[in-house]
């Protein structure tokens, strides 16, 4: 006869048996449900490429991004475009410098800022959001207050605002997006934990004795996992528009550093030369790059939706 104690241990290691199983078959139905998006799956080749120029694009360039060529200087019409004898691969711009050079660097800078900026603001306000609504009440009020007031502030002017009293540089443009776009999935975030909270394994945990920050942190932060990769593939895109458009405005990043939206404003001011060169290479990489990131976006959001599961 099976003692009771016994029992009681074989259901507790079949229920989390039950659970891996069903935590593995998700995300493993997840995955092939992404990898039937053909969109998402060319997206995701056209960013590996983007990120490979942006790694190893450096080793074909040559000359240095600061290196001006004299014989080129001021050459905004065809003399100064693109060419494989001077070594130019896209181009020089106003000034002389190598565009090649210049546009790996910008895609560098772009990246880094967009995807450092957009996963460390989704962490932040998730944690935030698991916060205001496990805890609720004056926490909650508390939070959302400093949402709303988030929400309310004209970003360039903060920018402009910050800049003024840090100084230009890409770390800076990195926290001062950090700080903008902290509230990114913080409702969602929040409404989630307010259901999960409730339910029969979280209150299971409360009686084993775990403190509050185990039970978010191991109990209901895995299951809103999915949340948290979603919002952060939306919200990589939208740091890296919202950091072009404060450099083409020219409040973000600096010279000799440079980023697409920098570039971009570069090459908008030279179009009406004739050099649509600066304009065209590093508007195509802006392009393909803001494309590719929203498809992989709406293919992990079809993915990993649990409403999306048949």
């Amino acid at each position: 006869m099976i003692a009771p104690k016994a029992m009681k241990s074989a259901g507790y290691q079949t229920a989390a048996a039950e659970e891996m199983i069903n935590n593995r078959s998700f995300w493993s139905d997840a995955r092939r449900r992404f990898f039937r998006n053909r969109m998402a799956v060319v997206a995701v080749g056209f960013l590996c490429c983007i990120a490979l120029f942006a790694i190893f694009g450096g080793l074909f360039a040559r000359y240095s991004i600061e290196e001006i060529d004299w014989s080129l200087l001021g050459k905004v019409n065809e003399e100064g475009g693109p060419s494989l004898s001077n070594g130019h691969w896209f181009g020089v711009d106003e000034l002389g410098r190598d565009l090649y050079a210049r546009v790996v660097q910008g895609t560098r800078v772009s990246l880094m800022v967009g995807f450092i900026a957009g996963v460390v603001a989704v962490m932040i306000g998730s944690f935030f959001g698991a916060l205001a609504g496990y805890y609720g009440g004056r926490t909650d009020q508390i939070i959302m207050g400093a949402y709303n007031i988030t929400l309310s502030i004209p970003y360039i002017i903060f920018f402009v605002v910050w800049q003024a009293f840090f100084g230009r540089s890409v770390s800076q443009m990195i926290i001062v997006m950090v700080i903008i776009n902290w509230p990114a999935g913080l409702l969602i975030t929040r409404g989630q934990v307010m259901t999960l909270k409730n339910r029969e394994f979280v209150d299971a945990a409360r009686m084993l004795g775990l403190s509050d920050a185990k039970i978010i942190l191991r109990h209901i932060m895995p299951n809103m996992l999915w949340v948290i990769v979603i919002y952060t593939s939306i919200t990589i895109p939208d740091a890296i528009m919202m950091e072009s458009l404060v450099s083409f405005l020219g409040v973000g990043i600096q010279e000799p550093s440079t980023s697409w939206g920098a570039l971009i404003s570069e090459g908008a001011r030279t179009m009406t030369y004739g050099a649509l060169w600066q304009l065209l290479f590093p508007a195509a990489f802006f392009a393909v790059n803001q494309i590719s990131l929203y498809y992989i976006g709406d293919g992990l959001r079809d993915a990993l939706d649990p409403k999306e599961r048949s």
